[in-house]
């Protein structure tokens, strides 16, 4: 694990006295917030469930790991939608088996089935045929690369080649299957050496690329180094932005937080994490979500889940599930 105490100063230095000597958040006021957030989170997921029979990144993965996430530090979800969300997300990739199997794939295609496993894995879903066939799918597709090329040019969450490449690997080393382990070892090997030699560019970037590295047990000092990167990259009022020329948001602070803790081994203790839990407590909206506008291109005909934001519910519905994930990382894991 990273020093992360070495990391604090590189952040804080030439910052307002005010900035850096903000109060930490207390847990309450945490708990309070992602109290708040839950509701329409879970309203907005089962709101695409109900007129949707595609998976949604946006609406079923991220709030997924919301809800584990909450669930594992003791607060109440709805358990049967959060299994129905499940068998739904297995569904929609059974009737793709077949394609699957003959490296295919659907829309959207690496960072859509990646995302698809990563919520299955929240689940605690155990592998099956239909997991090995995804799978397969991930060994075919781009395998004359060296490395996954996203499908979508969906920015922020779809449009980042570390992205999508984080969430096949996760996909591979979590539902791959003994049969396929030679193949996935070597595939492992190749991304390893692209994302070496491959700089991140925009916040995504740099989040993605950090958990990649991490879940590829690259040499500490590369993950530190992309640690650093990454922290580098806070902004004064304590959120990260998803591009230099855009204001600190939810969804770029979120992902941040999570990844540095998760994958860079900041402690929610530290100074540079608290500050980016206040940002997000600051900026949580009264009805418990945050508003993050939309830079994307839309095709989906647009439909209203139950999450508010019109029609920036897409992108604000995953920034209030990094958000709140983010902020429930801070709270103490409890008994089920």
């Amino acid at each position: 694990m990273m020093n992360c105490s070495a990391l604090v100063p590189v952040l804080l230095l030439g910052l307002p006295h005010a900035v850096a000597a903000e109060s930490a958040p207390t847990a309450q006021q945490v708990r309070d917030a992602v109290a708040r957030g839950l509701p329409l989170i879970q309203k907005g997921s089962a709101g695409h469930m109900a007129q949707r029979t595609c998976f949604a990144c946006h609406h079923q993965a991220i709030p997924l790991l919301a809800l584990a996430t909450c669930r594992s530090r003791g607060f109440a979800i709805d358990e049967e939608e959060f299994q129905q969300h499940l068998h739904f997300i297995a569904d929609f990739l059974e009737t793709n088996r077949a394609n699957y199997l003959k490296g295919k794939g659907q829309g959207g295609q690496v960072d859509t089935a990646g995302d698809a496993l990563w919520a299955l894995e929240q689940g605690d879903w155990k592998p099956d045929q239909t997991t090995a066939a995804v799978t397969e799918y991930l060994l075919l597709y781009n395998k004359d690369r060296d490395h996954w090329r996203g499908g979508s040019n969906r920015p922020p969450s779809e449009a980042s080649p570390f992205t999508a490449n984080y969430l096949a690997l996760r996909g591979l080393q979590t539902f791959g299957t003994a049969e396929q382990r030679e193949r996935i070892d070597k595939r492992i090997q190749e991304v390893r050496g692209w994302l070496a030699r491959t700089p991140a560019r925009d916040t995504e970037d740099h989040v993605f690329r950090l958990w990649a590295l991490k879940r590829l047990d690259a040499e500490e000092g590369e993950v530190q180094a992309a640690a650093r990167a990454l922290l580098q990259r806070q902004r004064p009022d304590g959120g990260w932005a998803q591009l230099d020329t855009m204001t600190s948001d939810a969804y770029a602070t979120g992902t941040a937080l999570v990844a540095l803790h998760q994958a860079g081994g900041l402690a929610t203790a530290d100074p540079v994490y608290r500050r980016g839990m206040r940002f997000l407590l600051n900026t949580q909206q009264e009805d418990g979500t945050w508003h993050v506008r939309s830079r994307s291109h839309p095709f989906q005909k647009y439909f209203e889940s139950g999450f508010p934001h019109g029609k920036d519910q897409f992108i604000s519905l995953a920034a209030s599930s990094w958000a709140t994930t983010a902020l429930a990382l801070s709270l103490p894991v409890t008994k089920r």
